[in-house]
């Protein structure tokens, strides 16, 4: 019980974080595929701003073969090409995009759950 006052700290840390990595992983990879004529096309359907970004970090740090059922998939418009984009980063890029994607997806997991177990089971 005592334990989830400092676990709200670290994940406030941790949002922090994937803001901040959200916009450099924007500026200096998204922005370029954007730019690029090959790759403008193959970021998947955006609905809101910086959605692209999203799609972009999931393509470059899943496993090709998740990648490949997506594309398989009847909604694969909705998903951005890892083929193409791997061909038009760097190392630098990919690692970018794993850093920034499996963080985002870590904290806002472990945020949903932290607020379920608080709702649940911390009396205040």
């Amino acid at each position: 019980m005592e334990l989830v006052g400092p676990l709200w700290g670290i994940l406030i840390g941790c949002t922090v974080i994937v803001g901040i990595l959200f916009v450099a992983f924007g500026q200096i990879t998204v922005r370029k595929l954007r730019k690029n004529p090959v790759t403008k096309e193959s970021l998947g359907i955006e609905f809101a701003g910086g959605w692209d970004i999203l799609h972009v970090a999931q393509a470059l740090s899943l496993p090709k073969s998740l990648t490949d059922r997506f594309k398989a998939s009847a909604l694969s418009s909705f998903f951005a090409d890892s083929d193409i984009l791997r061909e038009h980063t760097s190392r630098f890029d990919r690692a970018l995009a794993a850093a920034f994607f499996w963080l985002y997806a870590v904290t806002g997991v472990s945020i949903i759950l932290l607020t379920i177990y608080s709702s649940l089971f911390v009396e205040y």
